[in-house]
């Protein structure tokens, strides 16, 4: 657009106002006081470097002196005052770590020895109920049902083989020494040239899993007459 003399004439533009907020004055070094305060008195300056001074060191000095470290804790310092020399806390240490050591040890046996009762306990609670299963099938076999190449012979054969890798053992058998605490005796009979109580037939097999009885052997006992 121009103008009666013909020249051009472009349109004002407003400077940007700049506001220096800095609570130091870069040139003198000093605080400034912000805008609607007075001034303080002679010695303001001083001050406020003062207070600026203090108010650092309660921010800034704690905080770090807590991230490095420095504060020393109640065996330093009996070191440093001689109550307690290095070697005897080198040695109090060392005596604390062999009780710690030990007792992480016994903790681990009792754990072990916890866990293989638990385990003993859950496997003999699933094998009670092949028990009857394994009577049948001992009955059945000296009826002579379970013969040899039979399919029922081939499924005993692989249902014992199963309870023996659960652990589950039989035991009790004709001839051996009477015992009460494995033995259960429901009949005995005198005869004749026995000189101790001994197994004269086994009634119901008995069974063991690893150190537990799970079921006692019930036999008949031959005493002497």
């Amino acid at each position: 657009m121009s103008d009666q003399n013909g020249g051009s004439q472009e349109p004002e533009r407003e400077e940007p106002i700049i506001r220096d907020k800095r609570k130091i004055d870069p040139e003198t070094g000093k605080v400034r006081q912000p805008e609607g305060e007075q001034t303080p008195a002679a010695d303001g300056d001083d001050a406020g470097e003062h207070d600026l001074a203090h108010e650092e060191l309660i921010d800034v000095g704690p905080a770090e002196s807590e991230e490095r470290g420095d504060v020393l804790s109640d065996d330093d310092l009996d070191i440093l005052s001689g109550q307690t020399t290095a070697e005897e806390l080198a040695a109090e240490r060392l005596a604390d770590l062999q009780r710690v050591t030990a007792e992480y040890a016994n903790y681990r046996k009792r754990t072990e020895a916890n866990r293989e009762i638990e385990r003993e306990r859950a496997v003999g609670d699933a094998v009670k109920g092949l028990i009857p299963v394994l009577d049948d099938l001992e009955r059945a076999e000296k009826h002579g049902d379970l013969g040899e190449g039979s399919a029922f012979s081939t499924i005993a054969a692989k249902l014992r083989t199963a309870v023996e890798r659960l652990g589950l053992t039989p035991y009790g058998e004709k001839g051996e020494p009477f015992d009460p605490q494995i033995h259960e005796a429901i009949f005995q009979q005198p005869t004749p040239g026995v000189t101790a109580d001994t197994v004269a037939e086994v009634v119901e097999t008995g069974y063991r899993l690893g150190s537990t009885t799970v079921r006692v052997a019930k036999v008949v006992v031959s005493v002497p007459a």
